[in-house]
């Protein structure tokens, strides 16, 4: 038996102790220390990693939002869901509701333009867990800081008082690093059904859509999705779901996750201004012409 074993406990009850030297996505690869063992992944119940948590992720800061230091490890979406479920918002408007996810602890978070277009009255649904249990909190001080409608994109931050600490996600830290036919999931609220999930594939990571580009997923996209994250079963963000084609099945579409980071880098440029609430952007006055002083007599 090996020193500092991983712990891998099987449906059937039984535990195998090794190192885990990979993660696929169907399989497990063990190391007992006298051979090495090959698991299917659907035989194994959870993961316990000696030192360290199974679903916490080291992640750094990068502005607004945080990366992962090293590709976390591949994990089955239900996993995956019992820690990023709480990261999901539901971001409802009088005109309508979408979904939106928490990019930084103090509330920062990102939704579609298009949920929150020409609206101004926002409230924000947070599901927290407490002891075991989940509780729906709805924020009602929600703050508009920058919106950009061509990327499609809004950063939102709840500002209601004695607010928890929220539970961010990261973001891909290299997202050329997603290959067609790779496996990802949805979190959102498909017409008004909160911490919905729904799996796919990544059928394209280019198709060009009204001049700009976009992930294509086979993963079910229906309104009220509008907003929320696109995992890989890393549990990064590979994108924000923001439309699909009606007149088909599984043709759904997210912006990738590095038009979000350019999106965030660059928030001065979007940012929302008050006093013209129907422009995301801010000018400068205009020069003027100086005036012509007369000699004096």
């Amino acid at each position: 038996m090996l020193a500092q074993a991983d712990k891998l406990h099987l449906k059937g009850g039984a535990v195998i102790e090794g190192k885990l030297l990979a993660e696929k996505e169907e399989v497990l690869v063990v190391d007992i220390g006298y051979t090495v063992l090959t698991l299917n992944r659907a035989e194994v119940q959870r993961i316990e990693r000696i030192g360290a948590p199974v679903a916490q992720t080291v992640a750094k800061a990068k502005g607004l939002y945080t990366v992962a230091v090293k590709p976390p490890p591949l994990r089955p979406v239900k996993q995956l869901m019992e820690t990023l479920g709480v990261s999901v918002v539901q971001v409802k408007t009088p005109g309508g509701l979408g979904s939106g996810f928490i990019i930084r602890e103090d509330g920062h978070l990102i939704t579609n333009f298009h949920v929150i277009e020409g609206e101004t009255r926002i409230s924000v649904e947070v599901y927290h867990q407490r002891d075991g249990q989940l509780e729906r909190k709805t924020y009602r001080k929600v703050r508009i800081v920058a919106m950009n409608k061509f990327a499609d994109l809004a950063l939102l931050h709840i500002g209601d008082k004695d607010v928890p600490k929220f539970y961010p996600v990261p973001l891909a830290a290299d997202p050329a690093q997603l290959e067609v036919g790779e496996r990802v999931f949805a979190i959102g609220s498909p017409l008004g059904l909160e911490r919905t999930v729904t799996e796919g594939i990544v059928s394209t990571r280019k198709r060009q859509m009204e001049g700009a580009l976009y992930l294509q997923t086979s993963t079910p996209i229906n309104p009220g999705n509008s907003g929320g994250p696109l995992f890989n079963l890393r549990g990064e963000v590979v994108g924000v779901t923001n439309m699909k084609i009606s007149s088909g099945e599984n043709l759904g579409f997210a912006i990738p996750v590095d038009r979000v980071m350019h999106f965030l880098e660059n928030r001065d440029a979007y940012a929302y201004d008050n006093d013209n609430p129907s422009n995301a952007y801010r000018y400068l006055p205009p020069p003027r012409k100086p005036r012509k002083t007369s000699a004096a007599p």
